[in-house]
C-alpha cells in the first residue's frame, strides 16, 4: 500500500492541531474523500466545519471553493454562467465555485429546492450542464455540505434523492473541556491553517483512490452487505430501506477503511465501524415511529445480521 499508516496519522495529527479532540470526525471526512464520496455534516454553527474543509484541501494540496447558501442563491451562483464578450463577439463560460476540488456548501438547507438541485448532477455525475453544454468537474471532487439541525426557520429540507448522494453523514460535536481550554488559550489559528504545507499532492491523491479501488471485496463480504440492506428493506420501522447507491457506499467506504488499516482486503469490522454514518440518513422512518432514532435501529440491524465466517 502506498499510503503509510504514519502518513495518515500525520494528516490527522496536523488537522487535530486546528480541530482539538476531533480525530474521529477528521478520519471520517478523509474516508469519505478517498472513497470519492461527499460528506454531510449536521451540526451547530461554530464547531469547526469550515476549518475541517479548508484543512483537508490544504493538507492534500487541492483547490478550495465555498458556497454560502441563502434563500436568494441561484443555480448559476454555484455552476457559473456564460457571459457575452463584446470584443470576441461570443459567449464565454465563467465557472462557478463548484469547479474546485474541495467545495464547502455551507448551510445547504437554506438554498431553495431549485438551487439544491443544481448540486445533484455535480454530486452524482461529477459534471454540470449549463445551457445545453456539459462541463466535467475537476478530479478529485469532494463536497462537504453543512446544515444546522436546530434552526429550521427559512430552511428547505433536503429531499431523499439528495440525502442519498452523501456517502456519510456525521456531526463534529462540542469539544471536550480540555480541548476547549486549549482553544481558548491558543486563540484562533485560521491564519496558520491557510499557510498549511501539503503532505500529499493531487497526483498522489488520485493514485491512492485508484489503489483503494483495488482493495479486495470477497463474495462473503458482498453477501454480508446485501444481508444488511435487505434487513433495512424489511424493517417494520422504515417505509424505505437502503438503495443500491447505499450498498455501493458501504462497499466503497469499507475498502477505504481497510486501506487505512493497512489491509488490501475488507473484513466485516470495516463495515460495522462505519454503519451508523453510511446508513441512517438513507432510510426513511415511518411517521408513527418518528420518535425512534434511526441510528439505534441500524445498530440493532448490524448486531443481528450474521457475520460471515
Amino acid at each position: 500500500m502506498d499510503i503509510k499508516d504514519r502518513e495518515l496519522k500525520e494528516i490527522i495529527k496536523t488537522l487535530s492541531y486546528f480541530l482539538h479532540g476531533k480525530e474521529k470526525a477528521i478520519k471520517l471526512a478523509l474516508i469519505t474523500f478517498f472513497s470519492r464520496g461527499h460528506l454531510l455534516i449536521e451540526d451547530l454553527p461554530g464547531l469547526g466545519k469550515t476549518t475541517l474543509a479548508i484543512g483537508i484541501s490544504r493538507i492534500l494540496g487541492l483547490d478550495f471553493g465555498r458556497i454560502q447558501c441563502t434563500s436568494d442563491l441561484l443555480p448559476t451562483d454555484i455552476t457559473g454562467l456564460s457571459i457575452y464578450n463584446k470584443s470576441l463577439e461570443k459567449f464565454e463560460f465563467h465557472p462557478g465555485p463548484i469547479f474546485n476540488n474541495v467545495v464547502l456548501v455551507d448551510e445547504i438547507n437554506r438554498a431553495t429546492p431549485k438551487t439544491q438541485s443544481a448540486l445533484l448532477e455535480a454530486m452524482g455525475e461529477k459534471q454540470v450542464t449549463i445551457e445545453g453544454e456539459t462541463y466535467k468537474l475537476p478530479k478529485p471532487f469532494f463536497i462537504i455540505a453543512t446544515q444546522n439541525p436546530v434552526e429550521q426557520f427559512g430552511t428547505f429540507p433536503l429531499p431523499e434523492s439528495q440525502m442519498d448522494r452523501f456517502m456519510l453523514k456525521i456531526s463534529i460535536g462540542y469539544p471536550s473541556r480540555e480541548a476547549e481550554r486549549e482553544i481558548l488559550k491558543g486563540g484562533s489559528k485560521r491564519e496558520e491553517l491557510y499557510n498549511l504545507k501539503p503532505i500529499f499532492n493531487k497526483e498522489t491523491v488520485l493514485k491512492i483512490q485508484e489503489d483503494i479501488d483495488r482493495v479486495y471485496l470477497s463474495d462473503k463480504i458482498v453477501d454480508y452487505i446485501i444481508d444488511i440492506a435487505e434487513m433495512t428493506r424489511r424493517e417494520k420501522f422504515f417505509s424505505a430501506g437502503l438503495s443500491i447507491r447505499g450498498t455501493l457506499a458501504i462497499a466503497k467506504t469499507a475498502k477505504t477503511n481497510a486501506y487505512f488499516h493497512g489491509r488490501d482486503y475488507v473484513i466485516p469490522e470495516d463495515i460495522k465501524e462505519l454503519a451508523i454514518y453510511t446508513i441512517p440518513h438513507r432510510v426513511i422512518i415511518k411517521d408513527e415511529y418518528e420518535n425512534i432514532s434511526p441510528e439505534e435501529i441500524i445498530k440493532s440491524i448490524i448486531d443481528s445480521t450474521p457475520v460471515p465466517a
